[in-house]
């Protein structure tokens, strides 16, 4: 089994040939398909988050995440063995030779969180791609046939990004569906704006106003729809936002998370509107406190999403035919050069590895 491995914080991915793994328990063995290359695992090959305010960095060795770690959480597979302990209730609509997308957001299994649906919020998680192997490889193992979803003909490249971005963006949608009738403003036009936008569409909202510094991506969400869009570092940027709105603005999705995009989105929000934020770029709040409650504005966090939203979002992504955000594909062996590339800010939608 050839996999490409973070075995030093901030230094190349190393490429490692082991023997190819075979499920015990209740394990699958899938052959990788397709592993999107996300923001996220930026932050895991860098080792930390920016807290901003002069605090320590937040490190990941510290909450647990251990190397070497082969990274993906976006990930594609062919099942291609079960483990002993699989029982056929268990495969549920898998058999071998079918195609799932991983659930990767996986958590202990036994504490109140995990058996009220929600492991991606369990507080000892064993997500897949970040506490345990992910899908930089060409197999993987996966706890439980639970944890594959059946493309049902899906193409596995545009499919992947499902898996993080894909539920996401849905999850942060749902959080402010009482405001559809409304244009949302959305900050960040890359994989995860441009899912955002298109999820928006097929779940009945007005459409978005999209923010981001990059013309290119400014570029791609008008042509995916979006309603208009405004770079932040305009100095009208407020006042081209509640001209493009036309109305108030209730609801903000932020999925870069600077201490820039936060501010603004915060700036431009109504009394009682909302802001939701997603991206983990970081970096310290500048909000004046006493305005959170005059503005009476809601700030909420969005962390993935559970299990159910990615069912139902691939149901949503059938029904309703929504169209795959850009992607570029690229061999296994070129994993190290697709993160340096979107590190750099050179990708536009996602890249995929297709080993």
């Amino acid at each position: 089994m050839k996999s490409f491995k973070v075995a030093d914080f901030k230094a190349p991915l190393q490429e490692f040939d082991e023997a190819t793994p075979q499920p015990t328990g209740t394990q699958v063995l899938i052959k990788v398909k397709a592993a999107g290359v996300c923001h996220s695992d930026l932050h895991i090959w860098e080792g930390g988050y920016d807290l901003g305010h002069g605090r320590k960095p937040l490190s990941l060795k510290d909450r647990g995440i251990n190397l070497p770690l082969t990274m993906g959480h976006e990930t594609v597979g062919e099942v291609v063995a079960f483990g002993p302990d699989v029982k056929p209730a268990d495969q549920a609509d898998l058999k071998l030779g079918d195609v799932g997308l991983v659930y990767p957001w996986i958590g202990c299994g036994k504490c109140a969180t995990c058996l009220g649906g929600d492991e991606n919020m369990c507080l000892t998680p064993r997500s897949l791609g970040v506490y345990c192997d992910g899908g930089y490889s060409d197999h993987m193992l996966v706890p439980h046939p639970r944890y594959l979803l059946n493309l049902k003909g899906l193409d596995p490249a545009s499919a992947a990004p499902y898996a993080c971005s894909g539920v996401t963006t849905y999850s942060a949608l749902k959080k402010v569906e009482q405001y559809f009738d409304t244009p949302i403003v959305m900050f960040g036009a890359g994989g995860l704006g441009l899912m955002a936008l298109s999820l928006l569409k097929a779940m009945g909202g007005k459409g978005a106003i999209m923010v981001d510094i990059d013309a290119r991506k400014r570029e791609a969400a008008e042509k995916a729809g979006a309603l208009a869009t405004v770079d932040p570092k305009a100095p009208d940027a407020l006042e081209q936002l509640a001209k493009k709105a036309g109305g108030p603005i209730r609801a903000v999705i932020d999925l870069v998370g600077n201490a820039a995009t936060t501010q603004l989105g915060f700036d431009c929000l109504t009394k009682g509107g909302k802001l939701v934020i997603v991206g983990l770029f970081g970096g310290g709040a500048t909000w004046a406190l006493p305005l959170i409650p005059i503005k009476a504005v809601t700030i909420q966090g969005s962390y993935v999403g559970n299990l159910r939203e990615t069912q139902e979002l691939l149901d949503l992504v059938r029904a309703k035919n929504v169209p795959p955000i850009p992607v570029t594909r690229a061999p296994l062996h070129k994993a190290n050069d697709a993160l340096v590339q979107l590190q750099q800010g050179a990708v536009v939608g996602r890249t995929v590895l297709t080993p």
